[in-house]
C-alpha cells in the first residue's frame, strides 16, 4: 500500500459512490512527476541550468549543424512563449552558452546560435541526464520499459485528441 492507496481508501470511505481508479492512476502520475523531476533538476543544477534552459540548449543541439534557429521555432519547439523565450534566452545569452545575430535573409529578425561552451555544457548536461533516465527506470524490466512507454503514448495521444 503506498500514499495514493490510503488517499483512495479515504475517498471510498467518505464517498463510495465515485469510481476513483483514474485518481488512483492520476495521482501516481502527479507524485512520479514530482519525484522524478527534483531528481532530473537536480542534475541540470550541477551544469548550471534549469530545466527550461537546458530544453533551449537541447533544441539548438539536436538541430544539427551548425546549431541556429529562430526564436519562433524556438517558442514552437518548446511550447513556450514568446516572452518567456526571450527570458530564456537573455540568461543563456549572459552565461554565455548562445548568442544571438542578426538574421542576413531577414533584418528584422534574428537567430539563436548555440556557442562552443553552450555546446560543451549542453553535452555534459545530456549524457548525464540520459544515464539519470535510465537510472529512474531501473526497477522496471526493458520489456516492462516498453510496455509503459507505448501505454503512456496511447494515453497521450487521447488526452492531446491525436489519437484514433
Amino acid at each position: 500500500m503506498d500514499e495514493v492507496d490510503a488517499i483512495l481508501s479515504q475517498w471510498q470511505r467518505e464517498r463510495p459512490d465515485l469510481d476513483l481508479s483514474a485518481m488512483g492512476v492520476m495521482g501516481r502520475f502527479s507524485r512520479l512527476y514530482a519525484t522524478a523531476g527534483r531528481v532530473i533538476d537536480e542534475v541540470f543544477a550541477r551544469h548550471g541550468l534549469q530545466r527550461g534552459e537546458f530544453d533551449v540548449l537541447a533544441a539548438l543541439r539536436r538541430s544539427g549543424p551548425p546549431y541556429v534557429l529562430i526564436p519562433s521555432v524556438l517558442s514552437a519547439t518548446l511550447m513556450l512563449s514568446r516572452a518567456g523565450m526571450t527570458n530564456r534566452l537573455d540568461r543563456l545569452e549572459a552565461a554565455g552558452l548562445v548568442e544571438r545575430r542578426l538574421d542576413p535573409d531577414d533584418r528584422r529578425s534574428f537567430l539563436v546560435a548555440l556557442t562552443g561552451r553552450g555546446r560543451q555544457v549542453v553535452d555534459a548536461a545530456v549524457s548525464e541526464h540520459t544515464a539519470n533516465q535510465v537510472r529512474l527506470l531501473s526497477s522496471l524490466a526493458p520489456e516492462e520499459q516498453e510496455t509503459l512507454d507505448r501505454l503512456i503514448r496511447k494515453l497521450l495521444s487521447g488526452v492531446e485528441g491525436t489519437g484514433p
